[in-house]
């Protein structure tokens, strides 16, 4: 097979170009498109390193001291601790755009020739780099972006009552303000069929809420104590008994915000 090494050269750079903008989305890092372009054609001379004869040892531990070079021309040095995050980040994008690659190779029988994957003379690196990369490197950010915005609101939650104990997971909405007008209780919402109690074994209180659709009143119940992982316990709360599935990835029951306060 023939290997053309201009090819082989704007392929490497292009992938390495996805990567190094996908940090750059992904921690936010204020550099130019020309530092990223720089880093990528650091990159990009790498992959002729693969025509050179060595052992897999030294051809690891090669790569690496190129993905540093690279990231170090793309983001500049400021501490170790930057410079560990951008080689994190970018190791594990790499990982799930190789990992694309990969499953492509093993899914369709492909030959590789390093970065050339080919069947029947056909090499499908531009439709998967150039037109399903960008789509992953997207999706992969876009995931990114909103675990880091919403991750530090998920909690682990535990509810006991009479002696039994569930565990739940918790999501905690800045917008909910709930409190039964009576002892300005808080109210955790949550999705009624997750619950292991037997909701007829509580006296059910009844408490008037606004919504969407105008007036309307909330069943809630109220347990011996809620524990909040890393917040501590709560006695006087309530559970808002939701007839809907809530909307959140992974998520139990909706915290207020005042179960935060001391």
């Amino acid at each position: 097979m023939k290997i053309y090494l201009d090819v082989v050269f704007f392929l490497n750079f292009f992938f390495d170009f996805l990567l190094l903008m996908t940090v750059k989305l992904l921690l936010r890092r204020n550099v130019s498109i020309w530092s990223i372009l720089s880093g990528a054609m650091v990159g990009g001379f790498s992959i002729f390193f693969l025509f050179i004869k060595m052992n897999s040892i030294t051809l690891f531990f090669l790569k690496v001291i190129i993905s540093i070079v690279m990231l170090l021309v793309t983001f500049g040095y400021r501490d170790i601790r930057y410079t560990a995050r951008n080689f994190l980040y970018l190791y594990s994008t790499s990982m799930v755009l190789g990992g694309a690659l990969y499953y492509l190779n093993t899914e369709f029988s492909y030959k590789q020739e390093g970065l050339v994957f080919y069947h029947n003379g056909l090499s499908i690196n531009f439709i998967v780099l150039i037109i399903l990369s960008p789509i992953i490197t997207y999706l992969y950010w876009k995931q990114g972006i909103y675990l880091k915005q919403n991750y530090h609101h998920y909690y682990e939650v535990i509810l006991e009552h009479h002696g039994v104990k569930q565990k739940v997971n918790g999501f905690l909405d800045t917008g909910n303000h709930l409190v039964d007008p009576y002892q300005k209780r808080p109210i955790v919402l949550i999705d009624k069929k997750k619950l292991i109690y037997d909701i007829n074994e509580f006296q059910m209180i009844l408490v008037p809420i606004d919504t969407a659709n105008g007036h309307s009143l909330l069943s809630c119940i109220k347990i011996d104590t809620m524990e909040i992982t890393g917040v501590g316990k709560r006695k006087k709360v309530l559970l808002g008994l939701m007839e809907d599935k809530i909307h959140i990835d992974g998520i139990d029951c909706i915290l207020s915000e005042k179960m935060m306060e001391g």
